[in-house]
């Protein structure tokens, strides 16, 4: 891959340019920082110089939330009470309480984690990964089962959910085995961004591009797409 600097003003873009077999221009912010546009041979370098400068405040927002929260992310958090958890869209204040009895609720702004040992740092993160899984299937599959039926009528598949941790998508749709694939970290926003993301894979099987026919189905059944593809984007840099 070459590498191509184009000036924005009073910064500097340095992006990586790889040529692929794609009809549109990509443009992905690595979990690293870079910077990778791909396009075919026949887009010119020079418009795809263009096409850089037109996203710089938006790869310069993102770059903004990747380096604040690199210094989050390598602050491990010690799983105490009075940390703060993002659940649904909202912040919740961690609550670990020894009992007998272990398992994790959410009630009135706290997230309750109950535990045996509260110093067993291992145990309250396997206790709420599990919870977080658990979640993700139970609300992943019913907004997808609230939103199927609105475009079921146009030969669109019933399709299995799958939940992964992802770096660089919110999901992606796998047509030949009639599956999605969501974002563990979906779990983290509003219901109607989850919604936004099934919608969004489901029209793949109607339209393989992100091309204008894609987006004005998408704007048909959901027309603040755009608000909450914004929300996504605050929350962490993904494919554009």
């Amino acid at each position: 891959m070459n590498i191509y600097k184009v000036n924005c003003g009073e910064s500097i873009i340095e992006f990586k340019l790889e040529r692929k077999n794609v009809k549109n221009i990509n443009l992905n912010i690595k979990v690293n920082g870079d910077i990778v546009v791909s396009a075919n041979d026949e887009v010119p370098e020079e418009y795809i110089k263009n096409f850089v400068v037109r996203k710089a405040n938006w790869i310069t927002n993102n770059l903004k939330y990747y380096k604040s929260h690199k210094q989050e992310d390598s602050e491990k958090k010690e799983l105490v009470s009075g940390e703060s958890l993002r659940y649904l869209g909202r912040q919740y204040r961690l609550k670990v309480i020894e009992d007998e009895e272990e398992f994790v609720k959410y009630f009135r702004g706290y997230i309750y984690l109950y535990v045996k040992d509260k110093n067993n740092y291992n145990r309250k993160e396997e206790l709420l990964d599990t919870w977080y899984d658990n979640r993700c299937k139970k609300i992943f599959n019913d907004l997808y089962n609230e939103t199927y039926p609105i475009i079921s009528k146009y030969d669109i598949p019933e399709v299995n959910i799958n939940v992964r941790k992802m770096k660089t998508r919110w999901g992606s749709c796998i047509r030949s085995k009639n599956t999605i694939i969501l974002n563990k970290d979906l779990i983290k926003a509003p219901k109607y961004c989850i919604k936004y993301v099934i919608l969004h894979e489901l029209i793949h099987f109607i339209y393989n591009d992100h091309n204008k026919e894609f987006y004005d189905f998408l704007y048909i059944f959901m027309p603040d797409w755009k608000e909450c593809k914004k929300i996504l984007d605050e929350e962490v840099a993904i494919r554009l």
